[in-house]
């Protein structure tokens, strides 16, 4: 009785997420309101259909589970290719074959088969004090366990995705034992333990807390955008680096998008995915947000491009994602956080 009243309760919730419409697309989504916002009203003004979307701090993959065969969601739009591999693994996706989304969008960021595709991708770049570190040292991510660095990087814990992500493309390229030995020399060189987000290691580096940092490089744009000029200064106090542009290029990782397993509106949204690999669409995300678009046809922002050209890892993010269980055991393998 018990797990029939919490069954009936989540399928009254979804019924009542979104009202009845003829041509909609349903989407729960991980992006900000704010971010979507202009990519929904230029998707009906091009095509008619409308969009009702939920914004989820966290829980998105779990309602969908517990929502089931019921759930009134068409697409999933999430950040990090951890939360959609793990979207994948939960049995929530469904594939998706289309010559537009693989015309669109390169092999490397979109799954082999078909249950995601990446819309945006943004640079883990290392970010260091123009007054306190000479760039010349420091030019890898290797480089960020030499004992040279002790006591003077900043990083987010290592267990959050976006370290788990780097950590796992380590795994992809050198091993499991040199991801380790790498991730050990990181921890040794640490100011302080790891906390707060990609902004706040920045901030710590204006302050003199620490020297060098790891973050995504769309929180550079948004910082160097901050209306009240705080965050400026934090961002003006650094140097952007992009590493190992002499090997394999640097870590990308992306925004990206599913098709639910239930999709009550499966055409038209379908339909939406392809709109949002569209040059028109790419346009504007790369604008909103400062990120790279996935599209290659379409250009970067200006202030994207003011960060200069630099090689990418083109190596499967799908590839990259196959180790992140190993990654996150490694962060406690090596007490990262600790």
């Amino acid at each position: 009785m018990k797990k029939l009243l919490v069954s009936i309760n989540a399928l009254l919730i979804s019924l009542l997420s979104f009202p009845a419409v003829a041509d909609e697309v349903n989407v729960y989504s991980y992006r900000q309101e704010f971010l979507m916002a202009p990519l929904y009203e230029a998707f009906t003004a091009q095509t008619g259909i409308k969009l009702n979307s939920i914004y989820l701090k966290t829980g998105l993959i779990e309602r969908l589970v517990q929502e089931g065969e019921n759930s009134p969601a068409d697409i999933i739009l999430t950040v990090d290719i951890g939360r959609l591999t793990d979207a994948v693994n939960s049995g929530v996706t469904q594939p998706v074959n289309s010559d537009i989304l693989n015309q669109n969008i390169p092999a490397q960021y979109r799954d082999p088969d078909g249950h995601w595709f990446g819309l945006t991708s943004r640079a883990r770049m290392i970010v260091a004090s123009t007054e306190r570190v000479d760039p010349a040292q420091l030019t890898t991510y290797e480089d960020l366990a030499d004992e040279k660095f002790s006591g003077r990087i900043c990083t987010r814990s290592g267990k959050h995705a976006y370290m788990v992500a780097l950590t796992a493309s380590i795994i992809a390229h050198a091993g499991e034992q040199a991801a380790k030995e790498w991730l050990s020399g990181v921890k040794n060189n640490l100011a302080r333990k790891p906390q707060g987000n990609d902004r706040a290691q920045v901030k710590s580096i204006k302050e003199g807390e620490c020297d060098i940092a790891v973050i995504n490089s769309y929180y550079m744009g948004q910082m160097l955008n901050d209306e009240n000029g705080e965050q400026q200064a934090w961002a003006n106090a650094v140097r952007i680096i992009f590493p190992n542009q002499d090997d394999r290029g640097t870590h990308m990782n992306i925004s990206g998008i599913a098709l639910t397993k239930s999709a009550p509106n499966k055409d038209n949204a379908i339909k939406f995915m392809e709109f949002l690999s569209s040059d028109e669409a790419q346009r504007i995300y790369a604008e909103v947000n400062y990120e790279y678009p996935v599209n290659p046809n379409v250009e970067k922002s200006e202030l994207v491009r003011s960060w200069g050209e630099f090689r990418p890892d083109d190596l499967s993010l799908a590839k990259i994602a196959s180790f992140r269980a190993d990654a996150s055991k490694l962060a406690d393998i090596v007490g990262y956080d600790e």
